[in-house]
C-alpha cells in the first residue's frame, strides 16, 4: 500500500477511536474540514506542518500515521526545529555532504538549497525519502524524537 492510502486508513482509525468527525478534527488542528475529508479519501497528502499537527494531536509518531511503523506508542514529542536547521544537523549527524545527499536521493540541488535557506519545507514524500536514506524514522528527520 502507498503512503497516502496508509495515512487515510490510520487517520480514519484514530478519528473513530477518538470519536471525532472531520469538522472537530479540522477545528483542533486549525485547518478546513474539506482538507480532512481529502486526507481520509486518500486524495491529498498533508503538508509537513499538517502531518506534525495530526501526529501531535493524536500523540503518535508521524511514522505510524504514514504506515511506516505499526507501533502506536502514545507519546509526547519535541517541537520540530526549523527544517533548515534540522537538515544541517542530519548531514552532520550522518556524516553526509549536501552533494552526496543530492546524488544518492536524486533530490535536485535547487530543492535542497531551498530547504537549507528555509524557503520551503519538504513534502511528506521527501521526508520519507530522507528517512529511508538516513535509515531512521520520519520523526528523527523532523527533529521530533527526543
Amino acid at each position: 500500500m502507498d503512503i497516502l492510502s496508509n495515512l487515510s486508513i490510520r487517520l480514519t482509525e484514530l478519528m473513530q477511536e477518538a470519536e471525532l468527525n472531520n469538522a472537530a478534527l479540522a477545528d483542533k488542528i486549525e485547518t478546513e474540514q474539506s482538507v480532512i475529508s481529502k486526507f481520509k479519501r486518500a486524495e491529498r497528502m498533508p503538508s509537513c506542518t499538517t502531518l506534525v499537527k495530526l501526529a501531535d494531536f493524536f500523540q503518535c509518531s508521524t511514522d505510524y500515521l504514514l504506515g511506516l511503523s505499526d507501533n502506536l506508542n502514545f507519546a509526547t514529542y519535541r517541537e520540530c526545529p526549523p527544517f533548515n536547521e534540522q537538515l544541517n544537523f542530519l548531514l552532520k549527524y550522518f556524516n553526509k555532504t549536501k552533494y552526496r545527499l543530492e546524488k544518492d536521493t536524486k533530490l535536485t540541488e535547487e530543492t535542497v538549497n531551498r530547504w537549507q535557506k528555509g524557503i520551503y519545507e519538504p513534502t511528506v514524500e521527501s521526508l520519507v525519502r530522507l528517512a529511508k536514506y538516513f535509515n531512521c524514522s520520519v520523526d528523527f528527520v523532523l527533529g521530533r524524537e527526543k
